[in-house]
């Protein structure tokens, strides 16, 4: 196989995931069967113009299942609250369930009224119309709110646009034997439907609530948070129960916020929690902008409000304040996930499903989402955190993806089913990407969708089963409650690496992220100190415990960390044993590449036209632009993605000496003037692609021709111009192709002979320079605020390969490699 390798040294910037062992146990306490006749839809999904009473089945526009669905499961002291619809088509009723975890006993109360369907056709199911039910602690009062999704503009609900039922006081807590319907407090029309909530007069807005949830605060005051208006003009408002009243309502945001200094209108999707003794809100927004490349939703949003009523004191994540009600959403934009994706072509971003957000007791903050690149049908799934102390977020795409995200204690937890339908349980520390699997039900029944909700460590999990053996228009419906192992005893003097796991496996050049977890008995932590084949490379003071270490030298490695308060003591983690192995960068055959020229930075571009010569671009972007390379015996094909195999002509060619030309002939090929050699120079990362062995070398000329000519190697600039990047699909561009955003590094000399050297950045002034020797040991810090490092003598480095890794103040980050001999 016709393929030169420069050097043996390799690197990659990718950073993997890992795993760890988890010492406290995840079990399933019990499973209490609900019902056997929670509804469903089991019909066909229809316009939402459809009016047709279908005969066959329960039709419906948007999704199957109802229960569980929305803010429908609360904990409140011994007892689980679940709300739910009895089917069939033709009943529809409103329940309400209980269960008291002392007696194991369960009471459901039916109501009288029952799912409307769509804009009032009962016969079409609709997904919107939850059941919100929440608990206030100051009184024990027990809160339903059915979603009307603004139903009241709808002719047939004038006067009947709120389902609000509310019971006596107490009444969350009585007896098994008392609890049943006459703790309702009855309504003007005898059927427990409130048309308002007392205190809150405003009844052109009641009608036009939509999304309903409750939560609470540690004042014991209830929050019910709802959405009015429309999606790409809607605001986020919520009201309070103390215990004799609501009170309300409060607007987040503005609607038609493009008169108060928003350059358009906007809508939100999200939530507003009380975590960590605070009233949140994160969302994605939705904007009125009809130009740009969000087909609906764009952005991370996240603020919080000091005041416990959250009337005032509202502040974006590093504690700024503004004024409520906004207007202007970029106050708090903390990132933009849509640039996680290379299009920037109109609507071809789509961000709908998968997002949701968290905090933990240590304040770390946590957001995930789904973006999908619909022109390159490439989906990513973002993790975007902040660890508590942290001034700004990082985003991962090293994430697996969910759709709810949970937090208990210092913990955040992704709940879901697994592809058998089973709860899975994955879980990780606070402020880091690391998530475990933590439990997975492997027997028993499997279920089609599922409810969580967290309360005091345990995990109440309301399931819906899939009964294929009966699926009509009711299902079965289960709740377990599932103990998250979570210690809030007191916590021992000890330290254990988490990540990595024993006898895990590395590619050479990664960067592997080191965490230890810390916790002592009395007095306080000193530092974390990492150690890499009993060598320290560095300490963290800090929670979380974390470090980034280069994983360059192949064989057996072990890990451990020590613990040090600040009283003297010494403790040391069990060793962690690693292998790293070699790789190969040089192979292309595994991914789809986009070819950028060293020399101009132009990317090789399909001419479209057979026995046209090719062209160059400056983005890299349209599937013109990627290649793929196919073995062909002894040489290689370079294929367009979009047409055929490149041709290298000879000097006979009629248009022109040594063009490299488009063809439709198709790969493998064996055609002499159809293959290629490369040629990976591994210390810059880059390849120069020989047609055949004839020591002619694909090259952009400076007229930007586009040839294969033989090179003067002595000259540099003719030299870049034949050095290519391959730059793989299924990266981004938007990290890959924006290196004017990056710091550009030069070393020189490069090898270094006499200890002497200077490193000089471009596109960027001020900062942060880590040198790490090959056994991943940071050797070097040092900042600068001219755009150089320079190096003598009086800074003595060990003959050898080290990884330059550059961090600018905008956070970009770079890296090279350095030769010393």
């Amino acid at each position: 196989m016709k393929k030169t390798i420069t050097s043996k040294l390799r690197y990659s910037s990718l950073v993997f995931l890992f795993t760890w062992f988890v010492n406290a146990q995840v079990v399933l306490e019990s499973e209490v069967h609900i019902t056997d006749l929670a509804m469903y839809f089991d019909g066909n999904k229809v316009a939402l113009s459809t009016s047709t009473n279908s005969q066959s089945g329960y039709d419906y526009v948007y999704g199957t299942a109802l229960t569980p669905h929305g803010d429908c499961i609360k904990a409140y002291e011994n007892y689980v609250f679940m709300t739910w619809y009895r089917g069939g088509k033709n009943d529809r009723h409103v329940m309400l369930t209980r269960y008291n975890k002392d007696t194991g006993v369960k009471k459901t109360i039916e109501f009288p009224h029952q799912h409307t369907g769509y804009n009032g056709k009962w016969w079409i199911g609709e997904t919107h119309n939850t059941i919100a039910v929440g608990i206030c602690p100051k009184d024990g009062t027990i809160h339903m709110v059915y979603d009307m999704h603004r139903n009241g503009n709808v002719a047939a609900f004038s006067n009947d646009y709120l389902r609000y039922s509310y019971s006596v006081k107490n009444a969350a807590t009585v007896s098994d034997d008392e609890f049943d319907i006459n703790l309702f407090v009855q309504s003007p029309n005898n059927n427990y439907k409130h048309l308002a909530f007392p205190g809150i007069t405003d009844t052109n807005t009641t009608k036009l609530l939509t999304y309903p949830a409750f939560f609470t605060n540690d004042q014991g005051d209830l929050f019910m948070k709802n959405r009015f208006g429309y999606s790409e003009n809607g605001k986020f408002l919520f009201a309070k129960y103390d215990g004799h009243d609501w009170e309300g309502y409060t607007d987040f945001n503005r609607t038609g916020a493009s008169g108060f200094g928003s350059e358009y209108n906007w809508g939100l999707y999200g939530d507003m929690k009380y975590l960590n003794g605070k009233i949140r809100i994160g969302f994605q927004r939705r904007s009125n902008n009809r130009q740009d490349k969000y087909l609906y939703q764009n952005g991370f949003y996240y603020a919080y409000s000091d005041d416990p009523s959250g009337l005032n004191q509202w502040k974006d994540h590093e504690g700024l304040g503004f004024s409520r009600p906004l207007a202007i959403a970029d106050k708090i934009l903390i990132s933009e996930p849509g640039d996680e994706v290379s299009t920037t072509q109109k609507n071809a971003v789509y961000m709908v499903s998968g997002f949701d957000w968290t905090v933990t007791e240590n304040n770390d903050i946590h957001f995930i989402g789904k973006v999908k690149d619909n022109e390159n049908n490439v989906t990513k799934y973002v993790h975007t955190y902040k660890p508590a102390g942290a001034t700004s977020f990082t985003t991962s795409t090293n994430f697996s993806g969910a759709e709810t995200l949970y937090s208990s204690g210092d913990n955040v937890y992704i709940i879901g089913l697994n592809s058998s339908g089973r709860p899975r349980i994955k879980k990780a520390s606070g402020g880091t990407n690391l998530f475990t699997t933590v439990y997975e039900a492997t027997t028993g029944k499997r279920f089609r969708k599922g409810q969580a909700y967290i309360y005091e460590g345990k995990l109440y999990y309301y399931l819906l089963e899939n009964n294929t053996t009966d699926s009509d228009d009711t299902q079965p419906t289960y709740m377990q409650i599932i103990d998250l192992g979570i210690d809030n005893g007191p916590k021992p003097f000890a330290v254990n690496v988490v990540s990595p796991i024993d006898n895990e496996s590395f590619d050479e050049g990664e960067i592997v992220q080191l965490f230890a977890n810390a916790t002592t008995d009395s007095g306080e932590i000193e530092k974390v100190e990492f150690f890499i084949d009993d060598i320290s490379i560095a300490e963290d003071t800090t929670k979380p415990y974390l470090l980034d270490w280069v994983a360059q030298s192949i064989g057996r490695h072990t890990v451990k960390a020590k613990l040090y308060k600040k009283t003297g003591e010494i403790t040391t983690s069990l060793t962690v044993t690693i292998e790293v192995t070699e790789v190969d960068h040089s192979d292309l055959t595994n991914d789809t590449y986009r070819l950028k020229n060293i020399g101009t930075g132009k990317f090789l571009t399909d001419s479209g036209v057979s026995a046209t010569a090719v062209e160059m671009s400056n983005s890299g972007e349209e599937t013109d632009r990627h290649w793929t390379f196919v073995e062909s015996g002894d040489y290689y094909n370079i294929d367009s993605e979009t047409f055929g195999v490149l041709r290298a002509t000879g000097s006979a060619f009629p248009t022109g000496a040594y063009f490299v030309v488009s063809t439709t002939k198709s790969s493998p090929t064996s055609d002499t003037d159809k293959v290629w050699t490369i040629h990976y120079h591994e210390i810059e990362d880059t390849f120069r692609f020989e047609s055949k062995n004839n020591d002619r070398f694909l090259y952009q000329d400076t007229n930007g021709d586009v040839t294969n000519i033989s090179i003067d190697e002595s000259d540099v600039q003719m030299l870049n111009r034949s050095k290519w990047k391959a730059i793989a699909t299924s990266e981004s561009l938007t990290t890959s192709i924006m290196s004017i955003k990056k710091p550009s590094i030069k070393i020189f000399p490069n090898p270094v002979l006499n200890q002497r050297f200077t490193i000089v950045l471009n596109n960027t002034l001020s900062a942060d320079l880590l040198i790490y020797n090959a056994v991943g040991r940071m050797v070097y810090k040092g900042s600068t605020s001219n755009g150089e490092f320079k190096f003598d003598s009086t800074f003595v480095f060990s003959p050898g390969v080290y990884l330059v890794k550059v961090m600018s103040s905008h956070e970009e980050t770079s890296r090279t490699k350095l030769m010393i001999r």
